[in-house]
């Protein structure tokens, strides 16, 4: 009897054990750490291969961010491919994607390094800037990713796929804020605001920044908040060093960020830590991050099963992510509320969203949010939605902040041939029912001096349009900027002055693309001798042309910089007809016989450019570039005169600064290729040949066309190209075929890049 009874204790005992191995939870806490916190993905899907049951989630910074992805019903999967898209790539470094940039807003590439904003109802100041990348891609994508999600949870984030939590940093009240209700896209963008990475946002009149600030490792949150059985941690940070009396980043880190005790709290539990070398901003390669963490995660394997008896079944968790997801209303957007602005300044935005009906659906307001972005009036916009019970759409909040009055822009080149130079720029900025654009600029060197004004109406009607008058004054001294002058040789004497007005009107064909319709009226001025020998009491001869010119133009640009591009392709065609007097005055140097001569000219030119760049392999990059020109031009009174006259092909940036007679003609064609072995994204080898073809060539002894395709010529050039900043830096060999110099050595600082001339 006494052994029956022991039996049935025993029995008893073990399974009162049972229901709690059975109904063991588990959470996961995934740490700040940077890009090296795209492992946590790796450890997410080590854990779900094996069956290994995830009951809730806390993560800071980028654990925040992957944390929330697998609350919302990302499998890893999924997750790894978003890791890996073009797309990530984009919002962790803050680039638009091509389709959705808006080249009808971009403004004409200058020689500019900084800017420096001021408004006029404010004392002059100077502001560092909070953040090194756009925050306006990340701030959509979470939007797009998490609303949905957020809606179906009714803002609990305990009724998410997986029930989550995640901490931001409140840095005036020096504390913890934590997460576990509200917008979940706007809680996870408030936890990973890295300072000076990322712009920090205001929630509830709190500033908040990276929550890793505070706290790297929740798992304080996870135990008091969410009474898991077990712990899982994933570390991939550690405590920051001591700080550098050379480095301000690490003085201002250990100002900033508190030690972090990277502790799972509970007595079993288990703490997975990626062994990763990269630095904290450096996504470049997210595969080998996930790879890590399934590693690691994998290595601990037989303890986290020895641990955690219990098992999810995949095809159930499968269906449970459906569900999920199933639940979530579809993004429509119904009301829209502007908030920081004028009314009048809302009008303008409300132009620009082109909302016609009761709804505007997620694909259509996409591509209107980044012209909003894109809108050099417009400092910054955060957008947020809130799903409406009612109506089964969401309402949209845009919290916009108007940009600066006043633009100052300060740049040029430096070079060690004579032709740096400096530039600055001026802008005034209104923005009402219509946005208003002054702008002003100079470029003040020994190759080149300009000066433009031009004033920009813009009209953000159903089919938007702006309206730009312009003047403009340009002059190229090809004689004081020669090399061959310092050496004691003279070359020919050559200065040109461009002056003109022009109108200008253009719309949108798509995102990408513009159309522009204008015309006006200019003087060109050429001064030069005919023959080589020339004092300096000797007078030029002086050829002045005064005309009336209209164009129509089409323009494509996806290019990533305005000077050495590597990616995106600019796509250009353009028709001008001009019709002016040509008056030539002889100087000293020409023969007594040849008077002043007066003629009326009228031509039609037609220009066309395709510059194109692939995808890149590994570290190369391969690009092309064709140019073609067509014109009906007539002879000018003298050689020297026509040839001034001719379009020229200028594909380098040192080709732009130099006279090369055998590089213009009327009618030509041309062809390059462009290799370019990209290091880190901030350094490029480019090694680039071009041919150029005129049909026929002005011949020097009869001002008259010499025959069809007699003769071609090559360029070439190898450089190194960094990317600072401010602006490129480069190291160049060049090679221009036939010419008096074929091979020269260019080092330049800043931008090669003028003012367009009147025949451009």
């Amino acid at each position: 009897m006494n052994f029956c009874r022991k039996i049935i204790w025993l029995f008893l005992f073990a399974f009162s054990f049972l229901p709690s191995a059975f109904s063991q939870k588990v959470g996961v806490v995934l740490s700040g750490g940077g890009a090296s916190g795209l492992s946590h993905i790796g450890v997410l899907k080590a854990l779900e291969e094996n069956n290994i049951p995830v009951d809730f989630i806390t993560g800071t910074s980028i654990g925040a961010f992957v944390g929330a992805l697998y609350a919302i019903g990302y499998s890893p999967k999924q997750m790894e491919e978003i890791a890996l898209s073009q797309d990530f790539s984009d919002q962790v470094y803050g680039n638009i994607d091509s389709k959705y940039v808006y080249y009808f807003k971009k403004k004409e590439d200058n020689a500019s390094w900084i800017s420096l904003k001021l408004s006029l109802d404010t004392a002059l100041e100077t502001n560092l800037p909070t953040n090194l990348i756009s925050p306006a891609v990340i701030d959509f994508a979470l939007l797009e990713n998490m609303a949905p999600a957020s809606a179906a949870a009714r803002n609990n984030f305990d009724s998410l796929f997986i029930p989550f939590r995640c901490v931001a940093a409140d840095i005036e009240s020096k504390t913890s804020v934590i997460f576990r209700n509200g917008d979940l896209g706007e809680a996870v963008r408030a936890s990973i605001s890295y300072p000076f990475y990322l712009k920090p946002i205001k929630i509830d009149g709190k500033l908040l920044f990276d929550g890793g600030i505070y706290n790297n490792f929740p798992s304080n949150v996870m135990y008091e908040q969410c009474f898991p059985d077990i712990i899982i941690g994933s570390n991939v940070s550690g405590n920051l060093p001591s700080p550098d009396e050379d480095n301000l980043i690490s003085q201002l880190k250990s100002m900033l960020i508190n030690r972090t005790y990277y502790d799972v709290q509970c007595p079993n539990g288990i703490l997975v830590e990626p062994k990763i070398n990269t630095a904290t901003f450096d996504f470049s390669n997210p595969k080998a991050m996930i790879d890590s963490g399934y590693a690691a995660t994998m290595r601990q394997m037989d303890k986290i099963k020895e641990r955690i008896q219990r098992r999810v079944d995949p095809v159930q968790l499968a269906e449970k992510r459906k569900a999920f997801i199933g639940k979530e209303p579809k993004l429509v957007f119904g009301d829209i509320f502007i908030d920081g602005l004028k009314k009048s300044q809302e009008n303008y935005i409300k132009g620009i969203l082109r909302k016609r009906g009761k709804t505007i659906p997620l694909e259509k307001f996409k591509p209107a949010y980044f012209r909003i972005v894109e809108d050099d009036k417009i400092k910054q916009i955060y957008p947020k939605a809130k799903y409406n019970s009612i109506n089964g759409n969401y309402d949209l909040f845009l919290k916009i902040k108007k940009e600066k009055d006043v633009v100052a822009e300060l740049g040029g080149n430096v070079s060690n041939r004579p032709i740096s130079e400096v530039f600055a720029a001026f802008e005034y900025k209104y923005l009402g029912n219509t946005g208003i654009r002054l702008m002003g600029n100079g470029y003040f060197g020994k190759l080149y001096t300009s000066a433009q004004a031009s004033i920009r109406f813009d009209f953000p009607l159903r089919v938007p349009f702006y309206i730009e008058p312009e003047l403009a004054f340009n002059r190229w001294d090809f004689y004081k900027s020669s090399n061959l002058f310092f050496e004691d040789v003279k070359p020919s004497y050559l200065i040109q002055n461009d002056q003109h007005a022009y109108m200008n009107a253009a719309m949108p064909i798509s995102n990408k693309d513009k159309l522009i319709i204008g015309g006006g009226i200019a003087t060109l001025t050429d001064e030069y001798y005919q023959l080589e020998q020339f004092t300096t009491k000797d007078t030029p001869d002086v050829t002045t042309f005064d005309m009336v010119t209209g164009h129509i133009q089409f323009e494509r640009n996806t290019l990533n910089r305005k000077q050495y591009a590597t990616q995106g392709t600019y796509l250009g065609f353009k028709s001008r007809f001009i019709q002016g007097e040509e008056y030539t005055k002889p100087g000293s140097t020409a023969p007594v016989s040849i008077r002043p001569t007066r003629d009326i000219h009228q031509w039609a030119q037609f220009k066309f450019i395709y510059e194109k760049y692939y995808k890149q392999r590994g570290f190369l990059r391969l690009g092309f570039y064709f140019e073609s020109v067509y014109s009906s031009q007539p002879f000018f009174n003298n050689y020297t005169a026509s040839i001034l006259a001719s379009p020229a092909f200028q594909p380098l940036a040192e080709s732009k600064t130099l006279f090369q007679k055998n590089f213009r003609a009327h009618t030509y064609a041309a062809f390059g290729l462009k290799n370019i072995f990209t290091i880190k994204n901030r350094f490029d080898l480019r090694i680039e040949g071009y041919v150029y073809q005129p049909y026929q060539e002005i011949d020097p002894a009869t001002n008259k066309y010499s025959s069809p395709f007699l003769r071609r010529y090559l360029i070439g050039t190898a450089a190194i190209v960094g990317h600072t900043p401010i602006g490129p830096i480069s190291f160049s060999v060049n090679y221009y075929h036939e010419e008096v110099q074929p091979f020269t050595f260019l080092f330049h600082f800043g931008y090669i890049i003028f003012n367009k001339k009147s025949t451009d």
